[in-house]
């Protein structure tokens, strides 16, 4: 695996606030703008970058920190995200101010920034090894996005609490989009029509948009959960090119 050095690599520049290399600590890089910092216990690292923020195609690639160095794994991944692009989501960041795409429920944006990754799921369990949180789902467990619920943005088994959503997503669908997919943290703090049920899963044959996901190939997606470890505390990036190029001024 080829290490990825500081200079070479500008879209992981603001991760030296919490790194160093040698003896000579590395100066904290202004985050002014869009304030993320990636935690010094985060040692796995799945960058979405895509042109801008209309778009719905982008591209994911996965690092390893190894010794103090970000390190590439595999090769970079075609995604489709929202099929309106993306918005600034609530997650491990601040939104800047002057923001001008921010994520609203039912929008049609993948949500922009830095997050946590709750879970693993799926209609199985896998035949694969899993290092992960891995959850099977049925098609009772609904995932919420009725603003006015108490369940907002939250997985659960409609069998075992008092409904009182109207609309929500079914955790195991007729196709095969949620066969595997990763629980993205967004909105953890349940805002109401700050956007909900934000994953990552197998992406539809048409290649279309998501309604807010990112989404990629079966083959590729297992490769992702084989690989992803609890311990190190793996986070989402996920950024149009001209905000993570901020990260390294």
């Amino acid at each position: 695996m080829k290490k990825i050095g500081l200079l070479t690599l500008p879209l992981l520049l603001f991760i030296a606030c919490s790194t160093t290399v040698g003896k000579k600590p590395l100066q904290k890089v202004s985050t002014t703008k869009n304030n993320i910092v990636i935690p010094q216990n985060t040692k796995q690292l799945l960058v979405v970058t895509t042109e801008n923020w209309s778009t719905k195609d982008g591209k994911l690639q996965r690092f390893e920190k190894k010794d103090n160095h970000w390190v590439k794994v595999g090769k970079k991944l075609n995604v489709v995200i929202g099929r309106n692009g993306l918005g600034w989501g609530l997650g491990l960041h601040s939104i800047p101010k002057d923001a001008k795409y921010i994520k609203k429920e039912g929008d049609g944006k993948a949500p922009a920034g830095l997050f946590n990754l709750k879970n693993a799921f799926g209609y199985k369990p896998t035949k694969f090894t899993m290092n992960f949180p891995y959850a099977t789902y049925k098609t009772t467990d609904h995932c919420v996005d009725d603003s006015n619920s108490i369940w907002y943005n939250k997985i659960i088994d409609s069998t075992s609490i008092q409904k009182d959503y109207k609309s929500f997503e079914h955790m195991k669908l007729q196709n095969n989009l949620y066969k595997y997919g990763i629980v993205v943290n967004h909105n953890p703090s349940q805002k109401l029509q700050a956007g909900s049920c934000i994953f990552m899963h197998i992406k539809s044959k048409s290649g279309k948009g998501t309604a807010g996901c990112t989404a990629m190939k079966e083959e590729e997606i297992t490769k992702v959960l084989e690989w992803l470890k609890e311990k190190d505390n793996p986070l989402l990036l996920q950024l149009p090119k001209e905000e993570q190029l901020k990260l390294s001024h």
